[in-house]
This record gives C-alpha cells, sequence and structure tokens, in this order.
C-alpha cells in the first residue's frame, strides 16, 4: 500500500501488467464501472441481468470443471481465474443497480442488514427471502 494524501493505492496486477489501482468504496467502483458500459440503453435491465446470469454460468462451469478434472483441489490459477470472472459479475451487479437507480453500498446494505436480522431470530437456515 502507498499513501498519496488521502488515498491509498495498491499495486494490483491487471492483465499481464501492473498498474497502481486506487483503493474504492463499492460506490466508487460502481461510478467507475458505469464508465465502461457498452450496451442498448433501451434494454438496459434486460442486458444486465442476462449478463449476471452468463457470468454466474461462467463461474460454476469452471469450477464444474475443477470438480471434474482436478478432484476438487483448487490451484492458484483457478483462483485467478475464478476471481476475474467474479470481477466480471461485479460488473453486472454494479451495472444493473445503476440501471435501478439504487447504488452498490446500498445493495450491500441492505443485504446485511437482512442477514443480520435472520441471524438475530435464528433464521439463517431454511428458504425464502421474508423467512
Amino acid at each position: 500500500m502507498v499513501s498519496t494524501g488521502n488515498t491509498l493505492l495498491s499495486k494490483r496486477s491487471v492483465g499481464s501488467s501492473n498498474l497502481s489501482v486506487p483503493a474504492m468504496e463499492l460506490n466508487e467502483y460502481q461510478q467507475l464501472a458505469k464508465k465502461t458500459a457498452i450496451y442498448p440503453k433501451d434494454q438496459a435491465i434486460s442486458y444486465t441481468i442476462l449478463g449476471l446470469a452468463s457470468e454466474a454460468g461462467e463461474v460454476a462451469g469452471k469450477y464444474k470443471k475443477i470438480l471434474r478434472d482436478k478432484d476438487s483441489q483448487l490451484t492458484e490459477k483457478d483462483i485467478q481465474e475464478l476471481k476475474k470472472e467474479l470481477g466480471d459479475i461485479l460488473w453486472y451487479i454494479a451495472s444493473l443497480s445503476s440501471e435501478l437507480g439504487v447504488t452498490l453500498e446500498d445493495v450491500a446494505s441492505t443485504n446485511i442488514s437482512k442477514l443480520l436480522d435472520r441471524q438475530r431470530r435464528n433464521k439463517i437456515k431454511g428458504n425464502g427471502d421474508e423467512r
């Protein structure tokens, strides 16, 4: 980590090059992701939902092959590949959230509040959103 005033930078490998990427909050990520969005705006919600499902399927597919071909043993390379796919999922969640007019921090806060409430009521296990 490198301190530059009020901003912390961490060296992270991006693709085949090393770039200094600022540590960021969820809403900052959402705003940066929005700048890279290229999709038909009249189909934005459908496009981002389908993209999210597609990327989640890629994670599942990669892991299925690890189960089949590697006896469920994750290598560092596997973890890095899954991390890239998780980043794609995060991009689609950020984009969908933007299209719905909500922030990622609001999504995260709402989710953790729901989970903590379930935990408090001893309802973490089970089915359904309203348990």
